[in-house]
């Protein structure tokens, strides 16, 4: 078992000792989702399951609907449902690495540049590859895919 299935796991048990009802309902949320992504995407390609790289993906995208929901159920004037999302994003972001600042972002980009020897525009799938597999949960990759095309047509 990978070590975010096992924190999971681990998170579910304490919410139900606690009789935590949110943080249990958030939780099966996420198990829910990882399990519907080893079925679309793990055993298609003949694997059981996905990868943390790839669950720590999956996280920061149900992070960023959270956010959208927000924006739009406050403008809806349903705080309360917009502070149901803001609980969701709390417990998601517990399993996600620290966020890393502009320098490091920039950084990375530049080790695996140098390392893949990406060279021009033609290189970048290869350069966001190994950016996704080594920094999943680091960075928005949506952010590092514009860096990336500054770097290489620099």
């Amino acid at each position: 078992m990978s070590t975010l299935r096992a924190a999971f796991t681990e998170t579910m048990k304490t919410a139900m000792r606690e009789k935590d009802p949110a943080t249990l309902s958030a939780i099966r949320m996420v198990q829910a989702a990882v399990k519907q992504k080893d079925i679309d995407v793990a055993r298609p390609r003949g694997d059981q399951a996905i990868s943390d790289a790839e669950i720590l993906s999956l996280l920061m995208g149900m992070v960023k609907q959270r956010r959208e929901s927000i924006t739009l159920y406050e403008q809806g004037g349903r705080a309360d449902l917009a502070a149901q999302e803001a609980a969701e994003i709390d417990l998601i972001e517990r399993f996600l690495p620290a966020p890393m600042d502009d320098a490091a972002v920039a950084a990375a980009i530049q080790g695996i540049i140098s390392e893949t020897g990406a060279s021009s525009v033609k290189d970048m799938g290869k350069v966001m590859t190994a950016l996704k597999e080594r920094y999943a949960g680091q960075m928005d990759f949506s952010k590092a895919n514009g860096l990336v095309k500054t770097a290489l047509q620099g």
